[in-house]
């Protein structure tokens, strides 16, 4: 199959460079659906962790959160670091316990159609970039054949990331990859529609027979991206 061609952009234009930051509130009150009302109100989509502290410079995670909308949020099982050897933090979630919304927001991987575009973003914002040649080899690992939400969710979980953005002909796409929500995007120029498909990795053989590419037609990036919405 033949090599797919890395094209760089003639021109790339960022316009802004504010990302969601980690927000810290408490909970206001608690129902009987496991919905909370935060102390805080906070964007629609983000995820983030319960907190009980215990006295004594003791705390735990008990709960896993995705916000709602009107400062609502929604308590989850906490499966971030599944591990048998862990014992289950039996301690219900109450009124007053932290919330920490977006804990791992500095964690970013973006997702980008080359290396020029990748290179402009990274360094306009200041992120512990997880590259994607880490999601590329979950990507072939695991017999994938389009970017999903599914999938990214599934990197995010393994290796605690918080954020994804997603770079698209005029939009930075910004997704927290827990809760599957886009929660914002930034204005975003590229001139050039030409990329490396499924998406920018540092892996020449992606398209080859050896990593399962050879018998599917990848589908167009833009296309790809576009949807994910």
């Amino acid at each position: 199959m033949k090599k797919l061609l890395l094209l760089l952009l003639t021109s790339y234009t960022l316009m802004a460079d504010a990302l969601p930051q980690t927000v810290t509130t408490t909970i206001k009150s608690i129902d009987s659906n496991n919905k909370i009302t935060l102390a805080t109100s906070a964007p629609e989509g983000m995820s983030g962790i319960v907190v009980h502290d215990y006295g004594n410079g003791l705390s735990a995670i008990t709960n896993a959160v995705i916000t709602g909308k009107n400062g609502k949020a929604q308590l989850l099982p906490y499966t971030a670091i599944p591990h048998e050897n862990i014992p289950n933090v039996k301690t219900n979630t109450n009124v007053n316990d932290t919330v920490v919304l977006g804990n791992f927001y500095n964690n970013t991987l973006l997702i980008a159609p080359n290396a020029k575009a990748y290179d402009s973003i990274t360094k306009k914002f200041k992120k512990t970039w997880i590259h994607p040649d880490m999601y590329a080899l979950d990507f072939m690992h695991d017999s994938n054949y389009a970017i999903s939400l599914k999938n990214l969710e599934k990197f995010a979980k393994k290796n605690q990331i918080g954020l994804v953005l997603i770079a698209t002909k005029n939009t930075l796409l910004i997704l927290d990859p827990i809760s599957k929500k886009f929660i914002g995007e930034q204005p975003l120029t590229l001139s050039s529609d030409k990329a490396m498909n499924p998406f920018f990795a540092r892996f020449d053989q992606m398209d080859t027979s050896a990593f399962g590419f050879a018998k599917v037609t990848l589908t167009d990036y833009y296309k790809a991206i576009a949807s994910l919405k």
